[in-house]
């Protein structure tokens, strides 16, 4: 739902409306400036230099004359930012925000971590690409650390430079190592943008209409949405039906996240990855494990699947490698690695020195600082903070995750599970200004992704939850403003957030959102020039209905996206308990719309009821 903030003269604020607007006031914004309440970031001895570069407009004009358009960017106005030491990023200006982003989930030891950039110096100035067809200590000495992390057999490594070049390989070696071209994976899942990762993510919003074949996708054991809520076994027979009847009864691989961060920081259900395993290996497939989010300590484990006590055949890893550096991994069993040596096959920067100096680094790091300890411990430490403030705010469906990979569901109604994505859109722009950044994910693009760097304290987990108590205090003060109690006949004023305005006799007001993602972003951030769109006459948007009851229960105004039209009902329709009279499909009709006044930009509707004297316009 929209909100409006409703703007009259003091005199004419009902004393029970009064008391009710400073009551919210004192107990969800103790702090009213946004500098007072920077003035409470945890304290970082660290300034970056002055910055001399080009400034935010220029870069954006850049971006948009010479990149590709598809690439997205975060926030309304977005960040130009220039210096990261540790967990938090600096943009332009100097100022300083907490990233709990980490750059999707990529500097797990923190920004410009002096051990990962010193050796990654040193390297880059004695030796930066040699090729792995000659010998290098750097990927030698990676390799080894990093199949020391790795439970069982699995100690043969393939580097390549991101998750998607790692799944993809590693699709293919199940194929080759079984013979079988079948892929199981499961819905809602993200594996990556090439044409065997795009055909094995379970997520139309990554998928293009390229050819996708051999992958079934089985049910999301997701214990909030899902069909069997926490039953993993239930959803583990999916797979097994999609494999009777969908397949050969032999399959080549199952891949699956052990929490799905592009579809919304998604933990899978209990028992879910054991019994699938099971379910896979009876069908002779190879259980690959994405680990492009969930590794290298992330989740309080250092893999995600550690804490579903199982042992993948391949394991594949990205973001959190290298800190930074674009890298990625394929680790597997001598024997599945075997099938690479039928053909020619070969990386040109998988493996090159630079890149796996930062690798070794970051294990390093993770070791020397205790960062998986720490992930699980501030990771559960702010999950209950989370919690807390669920129980706070109806808006919040559901806290989930694990570690520092931890995802805030939003929702305008907890029954019905609906996505608040406008809201999710307008709480990160606000959480920004409180100098805080998140993510977001989900199909629907109402989930906070929280993924900060692994150096992540309690202090820093107290700022994140108190900005965003606030910044959801704040919408949802402005939604109390707006539900007015009967008041006197005084005459208000309703301004928008989206430049519709209303001077009503005294009302309520329900606005339904646009019905698509792209239209709700612009509701709250503007179009693709940063300017804002009226939802209300504009063809990109569906507005289902925006109601207005008037206060002497005899009149409807009901203005549809093209038309307002004033309703006259009896009184018996009136309900005294909701102060509304619902539409009926036998309502009449006593006023057609006026047109639309071009020099004004108004519409004025007059109520009909004889003896009242009323007149509304409406703004565009």
């Amino acid at each position: 739902m929209q909100r409006f903030t409703a703007k009259r003269s003091l005199q004419n604020v009902s004393a029970s409306l009064l008391r009710r607007c400073i009551s919210t006031t004192s107990q969800t914004a103790s702090v009213k400036d946004t500098d007072e309440f920077l003035a409470r970031l945890p304290p970082f001895d660290y300034a970056p230099p002055p910055y001399s570069g080009p400034s935010a407009d220029e870069i954006l004009n850049k971006r948009k004359e010479f990149l590709s358009p598809s690439m997205p960017l975060l926030f309304r106005k977005p960040l130009n930012i220039v210096d990261g030491k540790m967990q938090y990023l600096f943009d332009e200006s100097g100022r300083r925000y907490l990233d709990a982003f980490a750059g999707i989930a990529v500097v797990n030891c923190g920004h410009c971590h002096p051990d990962v950039v010193e050796p990654v110096i040193n390297q880059i100035k004695r030796l930066q690409h040699p090729t792995v067809m000659y010998l290098n200590h750097a990927i030698a000495e990676f390799s080894e650390a990093l199949a020391s992390k790795l439970p069982g057999d699995l100690k043969v490594v393939f580097f390549t430079n991101s998750g998607t070049e790692a799944n993809e390989l590693a699709l293919m070696m199940a194929k080759l190592y079984t013979g079988c071209q079948d892929i199981v994976s499961i819905r809602n899942g993200y594996h990556g943008n090439a044409a065997g990762t795009m055909g094995a993510t379970g997520h139309s919003l990554w998928k293009f209409n390229v050819v996708q074949t051999g992958t079934h996708h089985a049910l999301n054991p997701d214990p909030y949405r899902g069909v069997f809520g926490s039953d993993g076994e239930k959803y583990a027979r999916d797979v097994q039906d999609l494999i009777q009847y969908g397949t050969t009864g032999h399959i080549a691989g199952f891949i699956c996240e052990a929490i799905q961060g592009v579809g919304g920081m998604v933990e899978l259900a209990p028992g879910y990855m054991s019994a699938a395993y099971d379910i896979v290996k009876k069908a002779g497939g190879l259980f690959i494990a994405d680990e492009v989010q969930s590794g290298f300590a992330r989740t309080g484990n250092f893999w995600g699947f550690e804490a579903h006590n199982v042992v993948p055949d391949i394991v594949t890893m990205a973001k959190g490698i290298g800190n930074g550096f674009p890298l990625g991994a394929v680790v597997t069993t001598p024997e599945i690695a075997g099938v690479l040596t039928r053909r020619c096959y070969f990386n040109t920067f998988g493996g090159n020195a630079v890149a796996t100096t930062a690798g070794l680094a970051v294990l390093n790091v993770i070791e020397k600082e205790k960062l998986q300890e720490n992930a699980s411990m501030v990771g559960s430490y702010l999950k209950g903070k989370l919690s807390q403030l669920k129980e706070k705010h109806e808006i919040i469906g559901d806290v989930r995750g694990r570690g520092l990979m931890l995802g805030i569901e939003l929702v305008s109604d907890r029954k019905l599970k609906t996505p608040a994505t406008a809201e999710t859109l307008h709480i990160m722009d606000q959480m920004k200004e409180l100098g805080v950044l998140v993510g977001k994910g989900g199909y629907f693009g109402n989930v906070f992704r929280i993924t900060p760097p692994l150096c992540f304290t309690k202090e820093d987990a107290d700022y994140l939850v108190e900005a965003m108590d606030y910044s959801i205090s704040k919408i949802a003060l402005e939604d109390e403003e707006l539900m007015m109690e009967s008041v006197s006949s005084s005459n208000l004023m309703f301004q928008s957030k989206d430049s519709l305005s209303l001077s009503v006799q005294s009302l309520t007001l329900e606005v339904a959102e646009p019905s698509s993602e792209v239209a709700r972003h612009a509701l709250i951030n503007g179009d693709n020039d940063g300017n804002k769109v009226d939802p209300i006459g504009s063809s990109r948007y569906i507005c289902k209905q925006i109601r207005y009851t008037a206060i002497d229960k005899n009149c409807m105004v009901d203005h549809s996206p093209n038309l307002v039209k004033l309703r006259h009902v009896s009184s018996s329709a009136f309900d005294s308990q909701s102060g509304q009279v619902p539409l009926a499909d036998n309502d009449v009709e006593t006023n057609s719309e006026d047109n639309l006044d071009d020099e004004t930009d108004c519409i004025t509707v007059t109520n009909a009821v004889a003896g009242v004297d009323s007149r509304s316009k409406l703004n565009f």
